[in-house]
């Protein structure tokens, strides 16, 4: 009896200590705070508890972890002591835990194989992570056999045996032919499970030798292939039918076990002929609804998510004509440890008490064990103040050394939790994390909210005062908020003013004053008015404000809720909106609205613009409402609504606006429904599930909308499952190790019924994973974590409510997160096409290492010097960008002549990777730039001084200068080109010898090896010396210097002008006698030659026959003819122009060409036909003989 007294007396103290547990202090999340507080070792990241590793890349273990002061880090390998220190090849992240073991260098993966266990310790306790088992990947060639010829016959089963090599993680398994095809597969031919490939019959369409089945191990990308195996199906007749036996699994019955939330996945595969037909049931109980999936042609059954509820006996029946089979499964669930209540971190002040609480759930049930920073608890060092009860850890009266990190480890045959949780004992005196004086506005009438943001261990109590000297705030009129914040439910004028906050505990006390100030509302004491007016009429509303006199108040005007047009008719003022010459399309409702960085108010009016009114004056105005709205023909999809229409008001009713209020999700929200023609006053409405509808209908005319009518009574429609899934599912990683879905979340009307919420799916793609799962609700993203970086994911988002689910989504592709590429690109290639151009040519990454979108390469560039003037200058680095996997660029726009680095980077949607080594190369010489500058001085008789500047841009090594010039007459012609070759170090240049009173032009440029550049030009004239005269002296080309040349511009002497004019009036006066004496008539001088010596092969010709007669008085007023005057052969013969100039010119002075020839001969008919016949050369005329002398 005393015995259970005792127990009934430690349980009660058990409960009153439980009761007098007071909850964690809540530590604000301010960063000066959180860096200034000590706080005990938490695990961040850790690896996998099951790392299966690519032996042939370097093995990273994670092992991240917080604390203050930062922790430091030790690891242990199968339960001993790991020193890293003693083996080169592992190295561990500087301010990290991650340990990096180097494979790429010489390390063998599987000596590392092995259990790691991370422990990140500080002066307040010691946290460990998982039990991390690193085992290397493997994938093992297939073992050598001899396949013998499968001889079949037709209608028998066949089974082609797969027995992949066991790898690490497991294979998977596919069937292809020769072609890298993946043979066909139907109810008659299907993959096991195991991998096999069962025919429940055999056909003839089956003979063939390239069965082939591929093991594809994906950790490390590789696939093994078996031998091919031969099958030939021969035929008997008839073909015998028989009925079912099950291939797969034997015997009548078997056992299952799957582990709580995997996917349980049963087979049953059958021979016979005909094909058997595979279903499934579940003994004494349904098969589970929304998580039950039939794969591989109903042969295999899939049930995701399963739980000890699906625990039973599942049978297959395989039936055709002929019979059929079964066979029994019988699954048992089992579960390894999961959390009911995992232990959350304490932050307690020294004496307060505390509870740390580890529940976990499994099958068979875990054992919960404690460990203190990392050491059981048995044989930790002992705590006054720690008492464990199984699954819990009470605290009493803690004090700063109490302060530890606790594990609690759930474990049973299948598995283990292990969780770290902190108790974390501070001392802190009061601290106001609210800024000093910070000043609150607010307007009369609303509420104040003054924050007072504070901390301390033990917790502080708050007190506000007003004033300096003030009393404390009590009463009604105040509300104290536990996080220090005082409220004013109603701020008047009259509680301006300073406010103090006082934080006091045992370890001290502190204050903060914080200013309140209480605004006058603003408002709008004269708002716009509804206002009708004619077309081209001119409207005005008025928004007249009042406002407190310290605020700034800024007026917006709004057209239906939208901005005003740009239109220069709309004048805004200081308080009125204005629109000169209205038109139809102002129509509308104008709002003022006035804000401030306290409030803001608006006011409305309607404009209706009508048309001029006729004589008599009729009124044009918007309809009335409809009214009389009823609701007859209710379905659950649709209704019916029929009204009476309002008043036209003189315009016709074009059209009647329905819209539907849905007080279920959005009361007092109307939403358009439907549109029909003023003809008609009745419509049938299509409805969706679980609205509680009402409408209202709004008749429209050529003036506007009228008022709505009032709704109709309302009208609740059935729930149902959702018909759509949400719109614009997408997967993007926002860092590299997750995966953030996210969705449009459907409107409240489209989710058909109650309890609306999403299942989110997700799979790795082309792993052949199964599909994870998870069911949220009022959120339109969910984040995966623990991803690899950049891999393709599979994502489909489902809705279901109460009722069910909607139809089966469609699946999008997203990817993991990006990270930065890995590596830069290699073997960086420069080839100098010219000066100015080079090609840069690199080796792309491997993709794998982009780890993102490869979205190009970037080059960067710059020079590094010119090798002509050998100094640095301010470096300014060049980019291009090469969009896609391109594998080279050209670099344009070089300086020749100099020197230039580059290094190539690759970029993905993350950023950019590390820079490829800087490769130099060199521009070759290119030629110079024109001079800088041309000076000509120092004019004289015969001389001019030359002056130069180097070129700006030599490209190169100058060479030389070449200097060019030539006389300008007073013609703008130019004379002979004299070049002169001058070194490269001269600048300056005396030009003698030259002609007095002559305009030169000048022409200057540099050459380097490579050749000339581009030149410079000055003209200048040398000095007038009327007293000499000289004759021409050609200069020498190419001599160094100028030879001496005098020369008189003949031109410009007033003799040779009057020469000139006399020659040509003789000439004039030549003209007009010729021209005389051919109008006498008869035959001219020049005729009568022609008759003389005739040429036989001209003969005239009859104008009846399409050619000339004779010469005569009354043709020879006829323009001449073709061919009337040339020789056949197109020439003019010697001896037809070798007579004098007295035979033909009448004893005027002929002037003949330089070889002898008369050029007068036909003059007179040259001048006056001188487009007619095709003689031969033209002679010149006398203007161009006198033009020969000049």
């Amino acid at each position: 009896m005393m015995k259970k007294k005792s127990i009934y007396a430690s349980r009660a103290s058990l409960v009153l200590i439980l009761c007098q547990v007071i909850s964690a202090l809540d530590v604000p999340l301010d960063s000066k705070l959180l860096e200034e507080l000590l706080q005990p070792p938490t695990i961040t990241q850790q690896s996998p508890k099951d790392y299966i590793v690519d032996p042939r890349e370097n093995i990273v273990i994670q092992c991240e972890a917080k604390g203050k002061p930062p922790p430091s880090f030790s690891w242990t390998r199968n339960g001993t002591h790991f020193d890293i220190d003693k083996d080169a090849q592992v190295t561990m992240k500087p301010n990290s835990g991650t340990l990096v073991v180097n494979i790429m260098n010489g390390g063998k993966a599987e000596a590392y194989e092995g259990v790691y266990q991370c422990t990140a310790r500080n002066e307040r306790g010691a946290a460990i992570s998982n039990n991390i088992v690193i085992r290397p990947s493997r994938s093992p060639l297939w073992t050598k056999e001899k396949l013998e010829p499968n001889q079949v016959r037709e209608g028998d089963s066949l089974v082609l045996h797969c027995r992949p090599p066991v790898g690490l993680p497991p294979p998977i398994i596919f069937w292809m032919d020769n072609a890298f095809q993946r043979l066909p597969q139907s109810e008659r031919v299907s993959q096991g499970l195991n991998g096999d490939l069962y025919f429940s019959n055999v056909q003839p369409e089956d003979t063939r030798e390239d069965y082939i089945c591929y093991a594809r191990f994906n950790h490390t990308q590789t696939i093994q292939q078996k031998q091919p195996i031969s099958v030939k199906v021969f035929s008997t007749k008839p073909v015998t039918e028989r009925p079912p036996v099950l291939l797969t699994p034997t015997g009548s019955t078997s056992t299952k076990v799957e582990l709580r939330g995997n996917v349980l996945l049963l087979e049953c595969i059958a021979a016979g002929l005909p094909t058997p037909v595979i279903r499934w049931i579940k003994e004494g109980g349904e098969l589970p609804a929304n998580r039950t999936f039939f794969e591989n042609f109903k042969k295999t059954l899939k049930i995701i998510d399963v739980s000890e509820a699906d625990s039973g006996n599942y049978k297959c029946i395989a039936r055709n004509t002929l019979g059929s089979a079964h066979h029994v499964i019988s699954v048992t669930v089992k579960a390894a440890p999961y959390w009911i209540t995992a232990p959350r971190n304490l932050v307690l002040s020294p004496g307060e008490h505390g509870t740390l609480i580890c529940r976990a759930n499994g099958n068979p049930k875990p054992n919960i064990s404690w460990l203190a920073n990392g050491v059981p608890i048995a044989i930790a060092p002992e705590d006054p103040s720690r008492k464990v009860d199984g699954d819990t850890i009470i605290f009493s009266h803690v004090q700063e050394r109490s302060s530890a990190v606790y594990q609690c480890n759930a474990s049973n045959e299948y598995g283990y939790l292990l969780a770290n949780a902190f108790v974390n004992v501070l001392a802190e005196p009061p601290r106001i994390l609210t800024p000093v004086n910070k000043l609150y506005q607010v307007i009369a009438d609303s509420p104040a909210l003054l924050d007072c943001a504070y901390f301390g261990s033990p917790k502080p109590e708050i007190e506000w005062f007003k004033g300096v000297k003030g009393s404390i705030l009590r009463g009604n009129e105040y509300v104290f908020h536990d996080n220090g914040t005082l409220e004013i439910p109603v701020a008047q004028k009259d509680s301006a003013g300073t406010y103090t906050c006082v934080a006091r505990n045992e370890l001290g006390k502190t204050q903060n004053e914080v200013q309140l100030e209480v605004k006058d509302p603003t408002m709008i004491i004269k708002q716009p008015e509804y206002q009708v007016i004619q077309r081209y009429g001119q409207v005005s509303f008025e928004c007249i404000i009042k406002h407190d006199s310290t605020l700034l108040p800024t007026i917006i005007w709004l057209k239906d809720n939208d901005e005003l047009p740009d239109d220069e008719r709309f004048l805004v003022g200081k308080d009125n909106l204005t629109i000169m010459n209205v038109t139809d399309k102002d129509d509308g409702t104008y709002t003022c609205i006035v804000n401030t960085t306290l409030d803001s108010v608006s006011a409305s009016a309607v404009l209706t613009v009508v048309a001029a009114p006729p004589t008599p004056a009729i009124i044009y105005a918007r309809p009335n409402p409809p009214f009389d709205l009823e609701l007859t023909g209710q379905l659950e999809r649709s209704i019916e609504l029929s009204w009476i229409p309002g008043d036209e008001n003189n315009s016709p009713i074009i059209s009647f606006v329905i819209e539907y209020e849905d007080g279920l999700h959005e009361p007092g929200v109307w939403h358009y429904q439907t549109e029909v023609p003023g003809s008609q006053t009745t419509v049938q409405l299509k409805l969706s599930p679980y609205v509680n509808y009402s409408f209202r209908v709004i008749a429209v005319n050529e003036i506007g909308r009228s008022q709505p009518s009032e709704p109709s009574e309302q009208y609740l429609t059935k729930s149902a499952n959702p018909d759509e899934n949400p719109s614009n599912v997408q997967g993007i990683g926002s860092e590299p190790d997750n995966l953030v879905i996210t969705w449009e979340s459907l409107k409240g009307f489209q989710s058909n019924g109650p309890g609306l919420q999403y299942k989110v799916s997700w799979r790795q793609k082309d792993v052949d994973d199964e599909w994870t799962s998870v069911i949220v609700a009022n959120v339109s993203k969910y984040i995966v974590s623990g991803t690899p970086t950049f891999v393709p994911y599979e994502i489909k988002v489902q809705a279901l409510n109460d009722l069910g689910y909607a139809p089966e989504p469609s699946e999008v592709i997203g990817h993991s997160g990006e990270d930065l590429p890995m590596v830069a690109p290699g073997n960086v290639q420069v080839y100098v096409i010219n000066s100015t151009l080079a090609k840069v040519h690199w080796d792309p990454v491997p993709l794998k290492t982009v780890r993102g979108h490869l979205q190009g390469y970037k080059v960067y560039y710059w020079k590094v010097q010119s090798l002509s003037r050998r100094s640095r200058r301010h470096v300014e680095k060049k980019i291009l960008t090469f969009r896609g996997n391109k594998t080279f660029g050209m670099l344009p726009g070089l300086e020749p002549y100099s020197s230039y680095k580059l290094n190539v980077r690759v970029v993905n949607g993350k950023g950019e990777g590390p820079a490829s080594p800087d490769k130099v190369f060199k521009t070759p010489e290119g030629v110079p730039s024109s001079p800088s500058f041309l000076k000509i001085t120092n004019p004289t008789l015969d001389s001019l001084t030359l002056e130069w500047g180097s070129p700006t841009h030599p490209n190169g090594v100058l060479t030389s200068y070449v200097l060019k010039f030539q006389p300008i007459n007073n013609t703008h012609e130019l004379g002979p080109l004299v070049e002169i070759r001058i070194p490269a170090n001269e600048s300056s240049l005396i030009l003698k010898n030259l002609n007095y009173s002559t305009r030169y032009k000048f022409y200057i440029n540099a050459q380097t090896s490579v050749g000339s550049g581009s030149q410079i030009t000055e003209e200048a004239v040398t000095i007038m010396d009327e007293g000499k005269m000289a004759g021409i002296l050609h200069p020498a080309v190419g001599a160094g210097k100028a030879m001496a040349s005098r020369q008189v511009d003949i031109a410009t002497q007033g003799w040779f002008i009057g020469l000139m004019c006399a020659v040509a009036l003789l000439i004039l006066i030549l003209l007009i006698v010729c021209f005389i004496r051919r109008n006498k008539g008869g035959k001219y001088p020049v005729k009568e030659k022609e008759d003389a010596h005739a040429d036989p092969e001209i003969q005239p010709m009859k104008e009846d026959d399409g050619t000339f007669g004779e010469y005569s008085d009354a043709e020879d007023h006829k323009p001449l003819k073709k061919g009337s005057r040339t020789p056949s052969d197109r020439t003019v013969k010697k001896e037809d122009s070798d007579d004098s100039l007295v035979d033909y010119g009448e004893g005027v002075n002929g002037q003949f060409n330089e070889d002898g020839s008369f050029i007068g001969q036909y003059s007179g008919k040259k001048e006056k036909e001188p487009a007619e016949g095709n003689e031969s050369s033209e002679a010149p005329s006398p203007v161009n003989a006198m033009n020969s002398f000049v």
